[in-house]
């Protein structure tokens, strides 16, 4: 993979923490820790987004959380209790919905709160989930009273 500012080939990870000295931001340990950083030859087919919670990059506390949750959950070869993820735009929101879906080797099925306009909308989402599913809802805060009617009881069910 080559860097759109540089042109070098190398990791999305080096490349950011070569532009983030470079451009003389304040560069947090995540970023600079030789530890932390990744061989190229490690992820072959790397994408934009991180797939594991060691990828992921930040949320230190979260990922410690979510790791402990995620292990207990494998371990009880049950699935994943609700998480509620908050707060704003460009977080990693969605993002981590995915890690803990690849973690947990599950699809998720991604929608966003106001495309569920009827409760007929989220009940054909709903009756398509498998065992173990992720759904992640963008934007939960928009739901409709008639559509949280119907999500309340599935989440308190698992049905």
């Amino acid at each position: 993979m080559s860097c759109a500012r540089c042109r070098s080939a190398t990791t999305l990870r080096q490349c950011c923490v070569k532009h983030l000295i470079c451009w003389g931001r304040a560069v947090r340990e995540e970023f600079t820790d030789p530890a932390l950083t990744t061989d190229p030859t490690d992820h072959d087919d790397i994408g934009l987004r991180p797939r594991t919670l060691s990828d992921f990059v930040g949320q230190r506390e979260l990922k410690e959380h979510l790791g402990i949750v995620l292990e207990a959950a494998r371990k009880r070869e049950q699935s994943v209790d609700h998480i509620l993820l908050a707060g704003p735009p460009g977080l990693g929101k969605t993002t981590m919905a995915g890690i803990v879906a690849s973690e947990m080797m599950a699809k998720i099925h991604i929608t966003s709160g106001p495309a569920l306009e009827r409760a007929g909308d989220l009940a054909s989402i709903l009756t398509k989930l498998d065992t173990n599913d992720v759904l992640f809802i963008d934007e939960i805060h928009r739901l409709s009273r008639h559509v949280e009617e119907i999500l309340y009881p599935a989440m308190e069910d698992f049905q």
